[in-house]
């Protein structure tokens, strides 16, 4: 069998096609990302989300939980936390207690998309609800679903953890399921934003049909992008999930029942970046054009996208200041700004301040060339200059200020105070000679009679008070040392006895 069969490959001239449209996470259609370049050093730093540790997998994972009836959703979440033993979670939009459903749990590292998921978009519900009489006809009941579609006007129910406000919501579609004549109950299912009251949308559909109508049953079956059928798990599957993991050390159910938070930015633009930038970003640095591996077709500006390593991390979510054209013309500039950083820091090694550009600026540096933040000065070349861009520009004119010591000063940033202990009295009493000089050159002879006017006033008012109050305290102390009493008792018994005064007064007659 092994002789008659070659074990060579044979060359071929056909084109070999790579499907990504089947890969996990921020892979997936990998392959029509357009790319900036290929040249980049790889770091054996990071690992694919699906390959992490057991205990990094759950630190950066989510529940799509379905949330039973009666408990809170901030009771479901403070279980969930006890149940895995970790620091925090969080929930990415609230269901009554009477609500079941898709809640979408954040643990740890993901709880920073808890956010964003909020306002997600799109959230499907299911309800049951109930007409107080017969409508004329099934016709009315579709009709009068019809007419909420769009923008409506919203306030709270009475029994509700907000404020009773008015508020505009959209209502994408609705669906009538189902509904029974003789019980008049009906089921129906609708499509709107987040943070819509279904309960009022039952209240108007009563309205529209001139029947009154109230919800009964209510249940969420998609929560942004997350649904029912994308593995939702009960409370029951995380109990027995660690169950396993803490006896028998098997973690296969428990990488089954929580999904890495990737799965939460499927649908955002992504751009990939070098490894060796990844621990800038997580620090907060601005992401340039010369870190950029590849990105995605149909960028546009402000939009909300993600920031992915080679290895498909989530590193941060960014609002993009390139699109996809720009990008492909440029050379270097910001791409995006940074809006919320999701990777931890230090996972990636810090690879900043290696370059050409960053040797030669802390070069200049030294040789005070460019100030010690790295600003041009006088000392600066001209070929500097040319090529050098601020990307912080300062909205405060800061111009060079020379003092007397010859340390310069920026006159448009407020000096820092020096502590008083640390300023020597020879350079106060310095200061104060400096001070009464310039007064004195700047103050014509009429202002300075003026102010000396003024200063023997309140000298003679401070005498005048010192002395009264000098002659009350001495008439006090004689006073207080002929009747044997301090004058803080005479004065409670004085006014002791103009209370018996008026005690014995006669009441006034009433006419």
């Amino acid at each position: 069998m092994q002789k008659s069969t070659k074990c060579v490959i044979e060359p071929s001239t056909a084109e070999v096609k790579l499907e990504c449209k089947d890969w996990p996470l921020l892979f997936k259609n990998y392959d029509k990302m357009l790319t900036r370049t290929r040249h980049f050093t790889p770091l054996t730093c990071g690992s694919t989300p699906l390959n992490r540790s057991i205990e990094d997998y759950i630190r950066s994972g989510f529940i799509n939980l379905d949330k039973p009836c009666n408990p809170s959703s901030h009771e479901v979440v403070s279980w969930i936390k006890k149940i895995l033993r970790v620091e925090k979670t969080g929930h990415s939009g609230t269901l009554d207690p009477k609500v079941s459903g898709c809640l979408i749990v954040c643990i740890d590292r993901a709880t920073r998309l808890a956010k964003l998921q909020q306002n997600a978009g799109k959230e499907e519900y299911i309800a049951v609800f109930k007409l107080h009489s017969a409508p004329e006809s099934y016709q009315q009941i579709t009709q009068a679903l019809e007419k909420l579609h769009g923008s409506v006007f919203q306030r709270p129910p009475l029994i509700s953890a907000v404020k009773r406000v008015l508020r505009v919501r959209t209502i994408y579609n609705t669906w009538l399921l189902d509904y029974d004549k003789e019980r008049q109950l009906g089921v129906f299912r609708v499509s709107c934003q987040a943070g819509s009251y279904i309960r009022t949308l039952c209240f108007h559909l009563g309205l529209f049909t001139g029947t009154g109508c109230h919800m009964q049953e209510l249940r969420r079956n998609r929560s942004g992008i997350q649904s029912e059928k994308d593995g939702m798990v009960t409370m029951h599957d995380v109990l027995d999930a660690k169950w396993l993991y803490d006896n028998l050390m098997d973690e296969s159910y428990l990488r089954r029942v929580i999904k890495p938070l990737e799965a939460l930015l499927v649908n955002h633009k992504r751009i990939i970046l070098k490894d060796s930038a990844v621990n800038a970003i997580c620090y907060g640095a601005k992401i340039m054009l010369p870190g950029v591996l590849m990105y995605d077709q149909g960028i546009e500006m402000n939009e909300e996208i993600v920031i992915v390593s080679t290895k498909g991390e989530a590193i941060a979510i960014a609002i993009a200041l390139m699109t996809t054209p720009t990008m492909s013309a440029c050379d270097h500039g910001v791409v995006a700004k940074l809006k919320r950083v999701i990777m931890e820091r230090d996972e990636y090694p810090r690879k900043w301040g290696l370059g050409p550009k960053a040797s030669q600026k802390k070069r200049m540096i030294i040789e005070g060339q460019l100030d010690k933040h790295g600003k041009p000065n006088a000392n600066t070349p001209s070929d500097w200059l040319r090529s050098y861009v601020d990307y912080n520009p300062r909205t405060e004119a800061t111009e060079v200020k020379a003092e007397p010591n010859g340390v310069e000063v920026p006159v448009g940033k407020k000096r820092k105070r020096e502590d008083e202990s640390a300023m020597d009295t020879s350079d106060v009493v310095v200061k104060q000679e400096e001070k009464t000089t310039e007064n004195q050159e700047t103050s014509s002879p009429k202002d300075s009679e003026i102010k000396k006017e003024k200063k023997e006033k309140k000298k003679k008012k401070k005498d005048k008070k010192e002395k009264q109050e000098k002659g009350e305290e001495e008439s006090m102390v004689v006073e207080g040392g002929v009747s044997g009493e301090s004058p803080a008792k005479e004065e409670k018994k004085k006014k002791k006895k103009k209370k018996d005064k008026d005690q014995e007064l006669p009441a006034p007659a009433s006419s």
